[in-house]
């Protein structure tokens, strides 16, 4: 079965319905962080992972565990697990009864940069590629399957995570049980927000400036001032670029983004030369972003969709007043119920 579905309406559910609802149901939440190696063939890096379940969850299933990976420039961490309005996305999957990861790539967040990362931009090509990047998610999938002792889990990527995700699903469908691309990447047809153009160093420099300009794009002026509630991008801000100590002695303070996005884009996406193959993913999968998304425009979504053959009860859900950060506005909870009502689809 295929399914298609456009919500043009505003969030379901506002941010203070969805904490206290939340608050109100939900069991107390263990949180346990984890270094996982990333492997025998990149010897010194550490995976920074993170999880939460309810208190009372003893046994795991594949349909209720799942693993979330980050996009092209800010950690796992500080986005999924960022407490606004008292309640982080990660709680919140968390309290409807799931063991919810998230982990930071090499070079992102908590986890081990790669030693060209201390080095001057310049001096190296661009640092953590997409076939780096996915080591690092073989490794904690791997890592959780075992802990969990379960064949198979359900993967979340966000972004340039839709595209490390897609890959890692299409050439290692059995342990796969679900699969949801959060502002999925596709065949690029618009100039890409996260390449800064010309010669690409090993990573780039990125300021709360830039990152607030960006968030901006694409939005109607009428929404702009209300898109995001007071202090929720002040307090990311805060806390995602205090992950880089050598960032915050600059002026203006500053955060390290490996560069292997954007050297991606321009040998895969840009050019016309798909990542990996849709055709070969075989779980149910969801496509879901928000209608004024410039970094991963709609119609990248609506040329992806068909060409996942393989993926039984695939969907499209494309979400009306949000951006490519719709995990910080005021909508939020309409991203939150489209991917758990897929989710819970499998739990049941």
């Amino acid at each position: 079965m295929q399914r298609r579905a456009l919500l043009a309406t505003p969030a379901l559910v506002g941010p203070a319905m969805l904490t206290s609802t939340a608050q109100a149901q939900a069991p107390r939440i263990l949180t346990e962080e984890f270094m996982v190696p990333a492997g025998a063939d990149s010897p010194g890096i550490e995976i920074f992972v993170r999880n939460k379940r309810p208190e009372t969850m003893t046994a795991f299933t594949p349909g209720r565990t799942l693993i979330m990976v980050h996009g092209a420039t800010y950690p796992a961490h500080t986005a999924f697990d960022l407490p606004l309005g008292g309640l982080s996305w990660m709680d919140y999957i968390a309290s409807r009864g799931f063991d919810v990861w998230c982990l930071d790539l090499r070079g992102f967040g908590r986890s081990t940069r790669p030693p060209e990362m201390s080095q001057p931009p310049e001096a190296n090509p661009p640092a953590v590629r997409g076939e780096t990047a996915i080591l690092d998610i073989a490794a904690v999938s791997a890592f959780v399957r075992a802990r969990r002792s379960i064949p198979k889990c359900v993967h979340l990527g966000y972004s340039w995570g839709t595209a490390l995700i897609g890959r890692f699903a299409a050439d290692n469908a059995s342990v796969v049980e679900r699969l949801v691309l959060y502002a999925p990447v596709w065949l690029r047809q618009t100039p890409s927000l996260t390449d800064p153009g010309g010669q690409l160093g090993a990573y780039r420099w990125v300021t709360q400036e830039a990152a607030r300009a960006r968030r901006g794009a694409g939005v109607p002026e009428a929404a702009r001032a209300t898109l995001v509630p007071p202090g929720w991008f002040e307090h990311w801000a805060g806390v995602t670029w205090a992950t880089d100590p050598e960032g915050q002695r600059r002026n203006p303070p500053a955060i390290r983004a490996p560069n292997g996005s954007p050297a991606d884009s321009r040998e895969y996406w840009a050019a016309g030369r798909p990542f990996y193959d849709p055709a070969k993913i075989t779980a149910p999968t969801l496509l879901v972003l928000g209608e004024w998304d410039q970094d991963t425009p709609p119609y990248m979504a609506q040329t992806l969709f068909p060409l996942l053959t393989a993926s039984p009860g695939k969907r499209l859900v494309l979400l009306g007043e949000g951006t490519h950060g719709m995990w910080m506005e005021r909508n939020r909870g309409a991203l939150f119920q489209a991917v758990q009502v897929f989710l819970e689809e499998s739990a049941a």
